[in-house]
């Protein structure tokens, strides 16, 4: 603990679950009371096997894995090593993102010292436009790392399914209450599958221009409808739209941006209740231009709802109102949602009630022959 408080960083922590004084789980809830700890993972080594309950407690604590003496050498390398590595690239993101902070308060700095001069201004404006380029330069290098991330670890779950899967057809009659420790494993790594394409479609989004043409809002909307035809019927949802305008939108964006806010509404649909799901759009445009004017949409539904004061953190990157264990989800789709709505030069809002549904409204600019 005290080599923890004083050294600067650590990829990963293996601890033993059977120690003196305090053992691996209280030791474990005790570093991650730190906040400047709790993003360190945790692999127990115990020579026990665990029940369910005491595995259950152990990731409680924060575990991300087990591993049983006597210690697989392979199993031991394989597993620090994704760890390590993984650490390795998120620090040599937050190495890039302290950069563009440092270049950003440079900026900021030589704006406020040289706008009384306009010879100055005229310098610092060419010196801006540099520094914009560098700026797209490194976020387009981010971006590609970013790919280049998720897509290296969409590999090794690959095999990870494909072997658990091969195991479960094989033993599932044999390992009897074990098997559940494979539909475990196999569970967890769709979960982490889900994580990275989720962050992967995050990344991939771009301004292109040219792929915005004037689209029926309505038919992009019976697509969805009709590729989530199972879902709706298995939750017997009633689903009403109203016509909708046509906007100059990137036709794909769309389908992931509207996909992603009926999928929710139906997600978070209560219990023993007829999800309803409305989606129209208002007669009058709000100008926040003089040249631009927009058309709102709105997602309603009769679902758990959230706290208004929520509205705006669940736009943030895997920000998550619920458990997993309450509903599946990576806490990406709604960021997903507004950097889309973004790009097209829009915004979204949410209003929401606990236990009174909730109403998304996309505002997206109309286009200028209207």
């Amino acid at each position: 603990m005290k080599i923890l408080l004083s050294e600067f960083d650590f990829a990963m922590i293996l601890m033993d679950v059977k120690m003196p004084n305090l053992n691996g789980f209280e030791t474990a809830s005790l570093i991650y009371e730190r906040e400047k700890l709790k993003h360190i993972p945790i692999i127990f080594i115990t020579a026990n096997n665990f029940g369910d309950e005491n595995m259950f407690k152990g990731y409680q604590t924060g575990a991300v894995d087990y591993i049983y003496k006597p210690i697989n050498p392979d199993v031991l390398r394989a597993k620090v090593g994704v760890l390590v590595e993984l650490y390795k690239k998120t620090r040599l993101l937050h190495e890039q993102e302290q950069k563009l902070i440092i270049i950003n308060r440079s900026l900021e700095k030589e704006v406020k010292d040289r706008k009384n001069s306009e010879e100055k201004v005229i310098q610092l404006n060419r010196q801006l436009l540099q520094n914009i380029n560098s700026l797209e330069s490194a976020n387009k290098d981010l971006e590609q790392f970013a790919f280049m991330a998720s897509h290296d670890l969409q590999e090794p779950l690959r095999k990870i399914l494909m072997f658990s899967d091969r195991l479960y057809q094989k033993y599932q009659n044999v390992l009897l209450e074990d098997v559940r420790l494979l539909n475990r494993i196999q569970s967890a790594a769709e979960r982490m599958q889900a994580l990275i394409v989720d962050i992967l479609a995050f990344s991939r989004i771009s301004i292109d221009k040219t792929n915005f043409v004037v689209s029926n809002m309505n038919e992009i909307l019976q697509e969805i409808l009709s590729d989530i035809n199972e879902e709706i019927n298995t939750k017997n949802a009633s689903i009403t739209i109203d016509t909708l305008p046509s906007l100059e939108v990137n036709p794909r964006l769309m389908r992931m941006l509207f996909h992603n806010l009926i999928s929710n509404a139906l997600k978070y649909s209560k219990k023993d209740i007829q999800p309803q799901i409305k989606i129209f759009s208002e007669n009058n445009l709000i100008s926040r231009s003089r040249d631009k004017k927009f058309c709102r949409i709105f997602i309603e539904d009769n679902g758990i709802g959230f706290d208004q004061k929520y509205a705006e953190d669940i736009f943030g990157m895997f920000k998550r109102l619920h458990h997993d264990t309450e509903f599946s989800g990576t806490g990406i789709g709604l960021a997903l949602c507004k950097k889309i709505v973004e790009q097209h030069n829009g915004f979204i809002s949410a209003q929401s009630e606990v236990n009174a549904g909730s109403k998304f409204i996309v505002s997206l600019p109309l286009p200028q022959t209207m």
